[in-house]
C-alpha cells in the first residue's frame, strides 16, 4: 500500500478483464458518477431504497464506495447481489437481530461477528474486490495509527467485515500485516474515495444527518411489566434465549437511563462520527447529497428494513431535481 497527501492509505483500483456486467452504464458524454455510501449502522439498509430508486429513474453509479454498512450494501451492490443483501435485511426480525449478535469472551470486543462473517461469506464467497464489475473501496481505520484505509484488493467480505468493526463491539479484523476497525472513525460518507477513483460527479449518502440517534427500546406496557416481574427471572416464556434476556440490557436504553458500557461506547462513537462527518463534508463537498432523516430509528433497529427501504427511496427522490440539473439521464422522470 502507499500513503496518499491526505494521510488514506490506497491502492490503484483494478477492474478484471473481461468482468461481466449487465447493468446500464451512463450514456456516453455523461460524467462518471460516484456513489458514496455513508456510516450508520442499522439506518443503512436506507442505502437499498437509495440504489433502487436511483436504478429506476436510470442513474446507475460507475464508482461505489463505502463506509460500515455503507460498504455492506455497497460491496453487495457491485458484487450483483443487491437482491440478496435486500432479501436478507428483510428477511431479520428483533430476536434474530441479537441472535446473529454472537456474545465475545476474548476480551476484545463484546460481540466476535463469526455468525455475520459466516453470513457474508456464504453469500460472497469467491469475490475479490479487484474483480467486481466496477470499481468498489471500503474504508477501513487502522488500530495503532488511526490511517484511513481503503480496501479496493482481497476477498471482499473480508474487507466489508473491516470496514464495519465498530471498535469495543465487533472484534478488529486483520487484512494483511494490519489489524482494521470501523472506517467511520476516519471518514463517515466516503466522498473522497470516490473522487480518488475518477468519480466526476459524487453523490453521497448521508443517513446520519439528524439528531444524534440512540438505540432505543419499545417498553412493555405497565401491565406487562408487572405480569413478567411475577414470572420470574425468566418469565413465563422458556424458550426465550439467552441473548433476547441479556443483549437488549447492553444495547438499547431509553432517554433518561444510565449508560452502561455498550452504550457509553457507542454514543462516543457517534460523537466522533458526527464531527469527523462535519468536517470531511466541508472539506470535499460531494456534488449532490441524499438525505434521510430517521430520528425514530435506533442504531441496532436492524429488523425495520421495510420502513427504512422506504425512507431510502423517499430521500433520493427528493434529491432527484438537483441530481437531474447536472446530469439529466435521457428518458428518466425525476
Amino acid at each position: 500500500m502507499s500513503a496518499s497527501e491526505d494521510g488514506a492509505d490506497s491502492l490503484t483500483p483494478a477492474v478484471a478483464d473481461g468482468a461481466n456486467d449487465d447493468r446500464p452504464r451512463q450514456p456516453r458524454g455523461q460524467p462518471l458518477i460516484g456513489l458514496a455510501l455513508g456510516a450508520g449502522a442499522a439506518r443503512g439498509w436506507s442505502h437499498i431504497g437509495v440504489l433502487r430508486e436511483l436504478a429506476e429513474q436510470g442513474i446507475h453509479p460507475d464508482i461505489v464506495a463505502g463506509t460500515s454498512i455503507g460498504a455492506v450494501v455497497g460491496g453487495c451492490y457491485a458484487a450483483g447481489r443487491l437482491d440478496q443483501i435486500e432479501a436478507f435485511a428483510r428477511s431479520l426480525t428483533r430476536r434474530r437481530v441479537f441472535t446473529l449478535m454472537d456474545l465475545s469472551f476474548s476480551g476484545a470486543s463484546l460481540i466476535t461477528g463469526e455468525r455475520l462473517k459466516s453470513a457474508l461469506e456464504q453469500e460472497l464467497d469467491g469475490f475479490k474486490v479487484e474483480e467486481l464489475s466496477i470499481p468498489f473501496a471500503a474504508v477501513a481505520t487502522e488500530v495503532g495509527t488511526g490511517h484511513e484505509v481503503w480496501l479496493q484488493r482481497g476477498d471482499l467480505a473480508q474487507a466489508i467485515r473491516a470496514s464495519y468493526a465498530l471498535p469495543g463491539i465487533f472484534e478488529p479484523v486483520r487484512v494483511g500485516d494490519r489489524w482494521l476497525f470501523d472506517g467511520a472513525l476516519v471518514n463517515p460518507v466516503p466522498v473522497t474515495v470516490c473522487r480518488a477513483l475518477g468519480a466526476e460527479f459524487v453523490i453521497a449518502v448521508n443517513v446520519t444527518a439528524d439528531t444524534m440517534y440512540r438505540a432505543r427500546v419499545i417498553r412493555d406496557d405497565p401491565a406487562a411489566q408487572r405480569k413478567a416481574a411475577e414470572a420470574g427471572p425468566f418469565g413465563d416464556k422458556p424458550d426465550i434465549s439467552f441473548v433476547d434476556r441479556i443483549l437488549p440490557r447492553y444495547f438499547e436504553r431509553q432517554r433518561g437511563d444510565a449508560p452502561n458500557v455498550a452504550t457509553a461506547m457507542i454514543d462516543a462513537f457517534n460523537i466522533i462520527q458526527d464531527r469527523i462527518l462535519r468536517s470531511r463534508l466541508a472539506g470535499d463537498p460531494p456534488d449532490a447529497t441524499i438525505t434521510a432523516r430517521m430520528e425514530d430509528i435506533g442504531m441496532f433497529d436492524f429488523h425495520k428494513a421495510d420502513q427504512l427501504i422506504n425512507v431510502g427511496r423517499m430521500a433520493a427522490k427528493r434529491a432527484l431535481p438537483n441530481i437531474f440539473a447536472h446530469i439529466p439521464i435521457s428518458g428518466a422522470s425525476a
